[in-house]
């Protein structure tokens, strides 16, 4: 699929996540239509609420199968063709919950806090061999998504399928603003961009205070008397 628009390309490649193979094909389809790779978002995830106790294996598997797994085999087949490429970023989706824990959604922190830890890990290895690659993770807080019908299962409407973000961010966010996903695109422009040229194996958080708010920090958040989630 190919799409045109202000002098601009998009290509579409469809693929899985967590098949090594499959990033293969997809590095070598960069360097066949592109001429080599210059920045990769490892930004595909799911989140599965729910007490750690009553998780299938099947289901902690599943989520650390697309969260870390996808993350590792994205960074290992990226970085030989951003160093052939002469230049790379990599960026690697996180989440507040990869910064602090949070009750009933310990399985999606493991992933969370092992992307931002296997983020610092990759940036000084590039650094320390001289590879021209940074590294860096970000971490929102709570974004407009589809992902809170799973993540915060409690907080679904009576008789639907949602759940209300806004009010669940006046709650939570010290800032009482739900956040978009262009909040988020931004933030990986940067840090994709020459702007952000000195910048490797850290952490940008966007989340308009979330993260440093003590009563979060402390516990669940909670709404509306149900124990919610953090992107």
């Amino acid at each position: 699929m190919e799409h045109r628009a202000s002098a601009g390309k998009a290509e579409y490649l469809h693929h899985d996540v967590t098949d090594e193979q499959a990033w293969v094909e997809v590095m070598s389809a960069a360097k066949q239509r592109c001429g080599g790779l210059n920045g990769l978002v490892n930004n595909a995830g799911i989140g599965i609420a729910g007490s750690i106790v009553e998780m299938t294996l099947a289901d902690w598997q599943r989520q650390q199968a697309i969260n870390l797994d996808g993350v590792f085999l994205g960074i290992k087949h990226a970085i030989p063709l951003m160093r052939e490429s002469g230049s790379g970023s990599i960026i690697n989706l996180s989440s507040v919950a990869g910064l602090q824990g949070n009750s009933r959604l310990a399985a999606y922190c493991a992933t969370k806090g092992g992307v931002r830890l296997l983020t610092k890990g990759v940036a000084l290895e590039c650094a320390q061999e001289r590879w021209p690659v940074r590294v860096n993770s970000v971490h929102p807080g709570i974004i407009e998504t589809p992902i809170w019908s799973t993540v915060a299962p409690g907080s679904l409407e009576p008789g639907a399928n949602t759940v209300d973000v806004d009010a669940m961010a006046e709650q939570v966010v010290p800032t009482g603003v739900l956040g978009q996903p262009l909040d988020i695109a931004n933030g990986v422009l940067f840090l994709a961009s020459d702007e952000s040229s000195y910048m490797t194996g850290t952490e940008l958080v966007i989340d308009a205070g979330l993260s440093a708010w003590k009563f979060v920090a402390a516990g669940p958040a909670l709404v509306a008397g149900r124990a919610v989630g953090s992107t």
